[in-house]
């Protein structure tokens, strides 16, 4: 079973600000990237939509990063 902080690729923390009641009313991460349809695919089916990836399994750290950097 997994939880809803946890990656279900690695189970690692997947910084989900929705899985954390203190966090719940902002947006996610994963709201401002793009995540490629194949990595979700390779997933199981029975852990896709069950929580969030992490950044590292979803492939997006350089777009994190590059987001972060057009902030500052």
């Amino acid at each position: 079973m997994n939880k809803p902080d946890t990656c279900p690729a690695c189970g690692a923390s997947n910084d989900c600000t929705l899985a954390d009641p203190r966090t719940a009313a902002r947006a996610c991460w994963c709201y401002g990237v793009s995540i490629d349809p194949a990595v979700l695919e390779a997933l199981p089916a029975e852990l896709r939509n069950a929580s969030c990836l992490c950044p590292r399994c979803a492939g997006v750290e350089a777009q994190l990063q590059a987001g972060a950097r057009s902030i500052t």
